[in-house]
């Protein structure tokens, strides 16, 4: 694959000692820089599953694909741990994480305790420009299902979600439900490719709707509980079925 970044052209040495030198601090600007769009790019391979479980992410063969130094890899990959999509092993160098099992619990449990609360507190306050907004989504859902672009799945499960939510006077609750769903992205993209998760989910999020838009408040958080309880049992069943094939070999 070519570079991502311009490399820099070689400049003539007495036009260099003319110029002004970059301080220390817009040095550190440009690596911080480019560490986000090397991460970007990453996070983005990981969560399409170009990148799976246990794919060596090798610094050297990296910095070579962008054109760029292993400084600004470095710290992507830092940043990218950070986010629990990356594991780096001293003396053994970074890899994409594998799913653990705990962590698609202990996300999933937390989601089914938090976002029905979200749910019951602004689903009465949505308006007629929330209602067309969520329906807008479902559509662009629908119509990414059936091009499978998996990328564009999470990102509007997120949104439709973060819609739903959005009135709840919660902005605390709101916070931490925003942060599992980034967490939840990469198994979300998981489930709905490797599972039946995308037909059910683009039934259930209608359903979610039409609930919310009759006045069922109470139907919809049951149903709301239920889908978040089934994609983590999904997963759950993925990753087991996953570990003993790999255990067998």
């Amino acid at each position: 694959m070519g570079a991502y970044f311009e490399s820099s052209v070689t400049a003539d040495p007495m036009t260099l000692e003319s110029k002004p030198q970059p301080k220390p601090a817009q040095k550190s600007l440009q690596h911080r820089t480019i560490a986000a769009a090397v991460a970007d790019n990453l996070r983005e391979r990981i969560l399409d599953g170009e990148f799976k479980a246990g794919f060596p992410l090798r610094q050297d063969a990296l910095a070579g694909e962008f054109g760029v130094s292993r400084i600004p890899v470095r710290e992507a990959l830092m940043q990218l741990e950070a986010e629990g999509l990356v594991k780096i092993h001293p003396h053994r160098g970074a890899a994409v994480s594998e799913l653990s099992m705990d962590e698609v619990q202990e996300l999933f449990s937390l989601r089914t305790l938090l976002e029905p609360r979200l749910l019951e507190a602004s689903a009465r306050q949505l308006t007629s420009d929330d209602y067309e907004k969520l329906n807008q989504i479902l559509q662009e859902y629908s119509a990414e299902l059936r091009a499978n672009h998996v990328r564009r799945w999470g990102e509007l499960n997120t949104q439709f979600h973060m819609l739903l939510y959005r009135h709840a006077g919660q902005p605390r609750t709101l916070s931490i439900v925003a942060n599992l769903l980034q967490e939840c992205d990469r198994h979300t993209r998981l489930q709905l490719s490797l599972t039946d998760g995308m037909k059910r989910a683009e039934t259930e999020h209608a359903a979610l709707v039409r609930l919310c838009e009759s006045g069922q408040i109470a139907e919809a958080c049951s149903l709301l509980r239920t889908h978040i309880e089934d994609v983590g049992k999904s997963l759950q069943t993925y990753i087991e079925a996953h570990q003993r094939v790999d255990g067998g070999r």
